[in-house]
C-alpha cells in the first residue's frame, strides 16, 4: 500500500476535521491533494506531531482531531502512546504510517522493518482503547471509517512501502501555518 494513495483516499474526510502531520513526506502527499486551513504541518519536530494532536484534542474536545504520523517519527517518541492512553481523548484519530524507514531523514530502516517491533502492539499495551492495524487499502479504509464515527481514541498503524514523493516544497513554512491553523481555529471552531 503506498501511503499517498491511503492519504488520497481519506482525503475528502479530513474536511471537517483538525490534522496534524509530521514532517516530510506525509506532510507534503497531504499538502500536494490541496492544502486547507484546518491542516498544520509541523516542519523540523520530529515525534512531536501525537503531543501536538494530543493538546489540540484536549482543548477542543468538541473537534474530530487526526495526527498522520510515522513509524520513525513515533519510535523517537514512544512515550506518546502512554501519555495518549492516559488522557484518552476520545476526539483523536492518531494515524500511524508504517514504512519501515526513516523515509524522510535518509532512508534508514526503522526498528519496525525486522518485525521485531509492532507499534500496534505497543499502543495496545500502553492502553490505547482502539488499536488497528491494515496492511491492504480496504483495511485501513475500514479502520479509519471506524475510528472516525468512533467515540474514543483510536490508533491505526497502516504498512506502506517506503517511497516518498518526487518532490519537497510548500508556498509557506513553518510560522505562517501556525497563524493560518490557529486563526481557523479561533475563527471556525471556537468562534
Amino acid at each position: 500500500m503506498l501511503r499517498s494513495k491511503a492519504i488520497e483516499a481519506i482525503y475528502p474526510e479530513l474536511e471537517d476535521k483538525l490534522v496534524i502531520t509530521i514532517m516530510g513526506a506525509c506532510a507534503q502527499e497531504l499538502y500536494d491533494l490541496g492544502h486547507k486551513e484546518n491542516f498544520f504541518y509541523l516542519q523540523h519536530a520530529m515525534g512531536l506531531a501525537s503531543s501536538i494532536g494530543l493538546g489540540v484534542a484536549l482543548n477542543l474536545p468538541h473537534k474530530k482531531v487526526v495526527v498522520l504520523d510515522g513509524d520513525g517519527s513515533v519510535l523517537m517518541n514512544l512515550g506518546t502512546l502512554t501519555t495518549l492512553a492516559r488522557y484518552r481523548p476520545n476526539n483523536l484519530t492518531h494515524i500511524i504510517f508504517d514504512n519501515g524507514s526513516l523515509l524522510s531523514t535518509g532512508g534508514f530502516t526503522s526498528h519496525t522493518t525486522s518485525g521485531i517491533t509492532d507499534l500496534a502492539a505497543i499502543a495496545k499495551g500502553a492502553g490505547v482503547p482502539n488499536v488497528a492495524k491494515a496492511t491492504t487499502p480496504m483495511e485501513f479504509i475500514e479502520a479509519v471509517a471506524d475510528a472516525f464515527e468512533g467515540n474514543e481514541l483510536s490508533v491505526i498503524v497502516a504498512k506502506v512501502e517506503a517511497v516518498g514523493p518526487d518532490h519537497f516544497g510548500m508556498d509557506f513554512k513553518l510560522p505562517e501555518n501556525a497563524f493560518r491553523f490557529e486563526r481557523y481555529i479561533r475563527e471556525y471552531v471556537t468562534g
